[in-house]
């Protein structure tokens, strides 16, 4: 990662970070870090791969502990700072982590999962206080970074392992892709214990020398004021942040709304990820904020690996073509690769942005490749017409009824079309006669009025040009924890496919 340092260097007197009058400069986050470096080799010469945790806010802080741990030669392992201990202490045991880089005074939860594993926590204050001493190492491409664990969907999670020239890898193809430069400035407000935080923001924004304005969590309104304020030119949200940010542009006045809206209008890229972006919503965007949304596919274990084109077409509900290096292809059940279209396959990913493997997992890594060195994704995909459309989850989002595989993520965008449907979800529940039927719980607008038939009827005019369900019965009750949580009061209803 030391190209990272050295492109940092052009942008010395450049701000890395802005919050209103004030600003950390490109130099400042080097000297800092360097200091802090110094302070963790504690005289010695290289950390050797060292796992260390480190717990700051979104800033300047948590750069420069990143950038110390990396410049010392260690490998970074952010928390989730709303984790709980269990959480942390599982995250503290899998890595091997002896000590804590934080910012601020620790949580409770940190306190107790470090006093479980004897693990010791460290201000970063002190560690910037210190003199700097000494050559700092230059790590070699190869060298552990990072461990960012899973979201633990399937079982607790799993440290995945970055090298420093994975990370390079990801950002240079974000960079390319979407056209970074040093003049762009970005909102951030995305956990940073995830990839969509660490890399596609962070990472990619101090690569490209450009600017970051940092946000303690997202607040809507503050998020709305900057936005009019002309503040940025680059967005990337989750669908869930597009989703309040409609409910708050709406609630707005008129003339309020407008000035909002222009605001949204002048930036040059909004993306948006993590998960799957509904139809109704990114044309309901377009409409309110003026913008056609990127939607990108990625994950923990790959960085990104399929996006819409900055320049071209954006297909809603598509996550587009596969991004510069990085290979793709899709594979059905007996294990034959799909080389046509409209056929659904798991998606397998190669490249040099991939994971090195789960940190002291073996037989978990191995289970994660093929023998030939594909990246198994476990999620579900079809091509058409050239781009790439995410199905959902092979274990829970594709239902099996009556011979067909259906997308619980397809139904719930037709769902979502509907004018009265504010949230829904759809599983797969036990059937005797087509396997698995389709479960929908559906949460109304606040005063909207629904019929069951109406949605029925919805439902089977919309389905069947998705190929999907032909004849729909009504069930009284959708078992409690289907969903995985109890559900809201809402209208339930079983769609049978096969008819």
């Amino acid at each position: 990662m030391i190209e990272l340092f050295q492109r940092v260097a052009r942008h010395a007197d450049r701000a890395a970070f802005q919050d209103g009058t004030a600003s950390v400069s490109y130099a400042e986050l080097l000297r800092r870090s360097a200091r802090a470096a110094s302070a963790l080799l504690g005289g010695g010469g290289d950390l050797t791969g060292e796992r260390i945790a480190l717990l700051a806010p979104a800033g300047a802080a948590h750069v420069v502990a990143q950038w110390a741990i990396w410049r010392a030669g260690g490998c970074a392992v952010p928390l989730n700072p709303a984790a709980t201990a269990p959480e942390i202490e599982h995250v503290l045991r899998t890595a091997g982590v002896l000590r804590v880089l934080v910012a601020g005074m620790p949580e409770d939860a940190l306190r107790a999962a470090c006093a479980a594993t004897r693990a010791q926590s460290t201000g970063l204050d002190a560690l910037e206080a210190a003199e700097a001493s000494g050559a700092l190492p230059e790590p070699a491409p190869e060298r552990p970074a990072m461990i960012v664990f899973t979201s633990g969907t399937t079982g607790k999670p799993k440290g995945a392992l970055y090298t420093h020239a994975t990370i390079a890898a990801q950002v240079r193809m974000l960079v390319e892709a979407w056209e970074w430069r040093e003049t762009d400035r970005i909102p951030l407000f995305l956990p940073l214990h995830h990839v969509h935080g660490i890399v596609n923001v962070m990472c990619c924004a101090l690569w490209s020398g450009a600017c970051i304005e940092a946000f303690e969590r997202f607040d809507a309104a503050r998020v709305l004021e900057r936005v009019a304020a002309g503040a940025f030119s680059v967005f990337m949200a989750v669908p869930t942040v597009y989703v309040k940010l409609i409910e708050a542009l709406e609630a707005l006045t008129a003339p309020q709304r407008e000035r909002c809206t222009r605001g949204f209008a002048a930036l040059r890229l909004m993306v948006s990820g993590s998960a799957a972006l509904p139809a109704a919503v990114h044309a309901h965007w377009q409409r309110l904020g003026g913008h056609a949304l990127l939607e990108r596919y990625g994950m923990t274990e790959i960085g990104m690996a399929l996006a819409n084109p900055l320049h071209g077409e954006r297909r809603p509900g598509s996550v587009g073509l596969p991004l510069p290096g990085v290979e793709v292809r899709l594979v059905d059940e007996q294990g034959a690769v799909i080389a046509g279209e409209d056929q659904p396959g798991e998606i397998h990913v190669r490249g040099p942005a991939v994971f090195a493997g789960y940190w002291n997992d073996p037989e978990a890594t191995r289970r994660a490749f093929s023998d030939d060195g594909w990246f198994l994704t476990g999620d579900v995909a079809v091509r058409e017409r050239g781009y790439y459309r995410i199905l959902g989850r092979r274990s829970v989002d594709i239902i099996k009824s009556g011979g067909y595989k259906l997308s619980a993520l397809e139904i719930e965008n037709v769902l979502l079309e509907h004018p009265a449907v504010r949230e829904c979800a759809v599983v797969g529940v036990p059937d005797d006669l087509w396997g698995e039927a389709v479960a929908a719980a559906v949460v109304l607008r606040p005063g909207a009025a629904l019929a069951l038939d109406e949605l029925l009827a919805w439902c089977r005019d919309r389905l069947s040009a998705y190929k999907h369900p032909r004849r729909l019965r009504v069930v009284d009750a959708l078992p409690r924890n289907a969903l995985g949580k109890p559900l809201k009061p809402a209208v339930r209803a079983l769609f049978d496919e096969g008819a």
